[in-house]
């Protein structure tokens, strides 16, 4: 089918990906955006996955204060080279990320992050709650992980909605980064910081 000049540059600015690649992806959707834009995130995601094995050691620690000073992020964005690091993409990549996580307040970058102790406080809490509602026991399992894929939705950065943009997760605005400059790009660490966060009432 024919796909108009306009849908391609409106997808082109909603995903980044080149004008061919939005053109394809158009095709293949027979035109429509949602699917355009599906299928090129799983495409970002293949391009992705080649190159999550490669080494970045080069990249950016970024820093963020927001509310008047009352909260701060420092976060370490690694990618292979040197030439990626300095790119405007990657720097305004690395800002973006600092600004989420000062917003979302993440806890941890991945699940795989969630210490075991957390986890099992987070099944005890939901079990409970899940019994005393008066649900059948046949069912309580599958409610206990329900609610903690809701956890690690909220509080795992790479799965947390991003900030900028409701459609996407944190972990396909960074696959995307990895299929837009060709290198291999890790969230390293951060440290969030709230004004008095953490400090014990004195009397």
């Amino acid at each position: 089918m024919e796909i108009s000049i306009e849908l391609v540059k409106d997808l082109r600015q909603r995903t980044g990906a080149g004008i061919v690649d939005c053109k394809a992806a158009l095709q293949e959707s027979k035109g429509n955006m949602e699917g355009a834009i599906e299928y090129l995130r799983k495409k970002g995601l293949a391009t992705a996955a080649k190159k999550a094995g490669r080494i970045a050691t080069e990249g950016l620690i970024a820093s963020y204060i927001h509310a008047g000073g009352k909260i701060g992020v420092l976060v370490e964005i690694n990618c292979e080279t040197d030439f990626v690091a300095k790119t405007e993409e990657f720097q305004n990549f690395v800002k973006n990320m600092a600004m989420h996580i000062a917003a979302a307040n993440p806890q941890f970058i991945r699940r795989e992050d969630v210490p075991s102790h957390v986890l099992e406080k987070e099944r005890e809490i939901y079990r409970t709650q899940a019994l005393e509602s008066g649900k059948p026991e046949k069912v309580i399992d599958k409610i206990v992980e329900g609610k903690l894929e809701r956890f690690y939705s909220e509080t795992c950065l790479l799965e947390q909605t991003y900030i900028r943009d409701s459609d996407l997760t944190v972990k396909e605005v960074l696959d995307g980064m990895i299929g837009k400059l060709g290198e291999n790009i890790a969230i390293r660490r951060f440290a969030r910081f709230q004004l008095g966060e953490g400090l014990s009432s004195q009397s």
